[in-house]
């Protein structure tokens, strides 16, 4: 049995018997549990005078959201990636930089195959998306898939890490003298693309609590 397990099944035990959660916590404390330890174990008893005593809600995992979770994620990648990429193939038509050679034939291909792969991922991840929102509207519960809060974290720290290092690009073009309107159209493409995908997810984790 984990520890964890233990102190939980000590922590209800406790509570059974009647005894007050000040005098529970001070046991605790006696014999070497962290505070934080000790505040996980008493939350997930609700308070009251019902006995036995009720557990809070906790957190889940489910394969099938797994699933719906990781394909999601890899179609919102896919959408971002090939989103950019076509912007910057359309920037380099529209502004050529010059003295650089002709590469219509290969950007061609290349935006033929950013397009293809946006008809398959961009309306997959939007209707993943609206799928998902719907079932957490109509069951809540749904929100505690420990699944979800991995995700949703993980994707505002990769759009973070996008947005830091766009910032970091233009103040060393800035500084190095290289800030043409070419430049700044691709800087802003990458920051309106991790910009929204930051958005979205802070609105829809906000509130969700603890990730693990």
């Amino acid at each position: 049995m984990r520890n964890a397990d233990h102190l939980a099944a000590f922590v209800r035990d406790a509570l059974i018997a009647g005894r007050p959660r000040p005098e529970i916590e001070a046991a605790l404390r006696t014999a070497g549990w962290t505070p934080a330890e000790i505040s996980e174990a008493m939350q997930a008893w609700a308070e009251g005078t019902f006995l036995p005593p009720v557990p809070r809600p906790r957190p889940y995992v489910s394969a099938r959201e797994a699933f719906v979770y990781g394909l999601m994620f890899v179609a919102l990648a896919m959408t971002a990636w090939h989103l950019t990429a076509l912007s910057f193939m359309l920037i380099d038509r529209w502004l050529p930089e010059p003295g650089q050679p002709d590469w219509a034939a290969y950007q061609l291909g290349g935006m033929r195959w950013s397009i293809a792969t946006l008809a398959v991922f961009a309306p997959l991840f939007l209707w993943l998306n609206a799928r998902i929102l719907r079932d957490t509207r109509t069951d809540p519960g749904k929100r505690r898939s420990t699944v979800r809060k991995w995700v949703g974290q993980i994707t505002l720290f990769l759009a973070a890490i996008a947005l830091l290092g766009d910032l970091i690009t233009v103040i060393h073009a800035m500084l190095s003298g290289d800030l043409t309107l070419r430049f700044v159209l691709k800087a802003g493409v990458v920051g309106l693309v991790a910009g929204a995908i930051f958005l979205v997810f802070r609105q829809e984790t906000r509130g969700d609590g603890d990730a693990r």
